[in-house]
């Protein structure tokens, strides 16, 4: 009886491991898309280039799609920027090292010096890589 009661403490303890580790990853992936909307809001460099893959696909709701050096470029150079920004109604699915997020992207964006009160939404595909999570897709859309 004390080998049953030790096989089921070590079960209960592995299913709850299990259960913990896609929370977390979830919580890792929310935490990159919002660094990645605070540093588009706030334009730092730094952190865009930190959080976005080298291979970067990055489509807007228009159809124009850049790589990372043409979005970043455009952030830079203030041809796209934010007063406000934030992402709302947020899903994450996990898949392994891979992410998918979907969000209401809500913004007063900034084209060309002309304020632009934007509502879209967002499909992102982030991710893992040697142990960070970073952009490799993205998709905005009218709805």
């Amino acid at each position: 009886m004390p080998n049953v009661k030790l096989l089921i403490g070590f079960l209960c303890l592995f299913s709850g491991y299990v259960a913990a580790a896609p929370a977390a990853a979830e919580k890792e992936v929310a935490q990159a898309v919002d660094q990645l909307t605070q540093a588009m809001l706030h334009l730092d460099l730094k952190t865009l280039h930190a959080l976005t893959s080298d291979k970067l696909t990055y489509g807007h709701s228009s159809g124009k799609v850049q790589d990372k050096a043409q979005f970043i470029a455009d952030l830079e150079t203030h041809t796209s920027a934010f007063k406000t920004l934030e992402m709302q109604n947020q899903t994450i699915t996990l898949d392994g090292d891979t992410a998918l997020v979907r969000n209401h992207f809500h913004a007063l964006a900034v084209n060309s010096g002309v304020d632009v009160p934007t509502d879209i939404d967002n499909f992102q595909v982030w991710q893992k890589q040697k142990g960070k999570w970073l952009l490799i897709g993205r998709q905005a859309y009218k709805y």
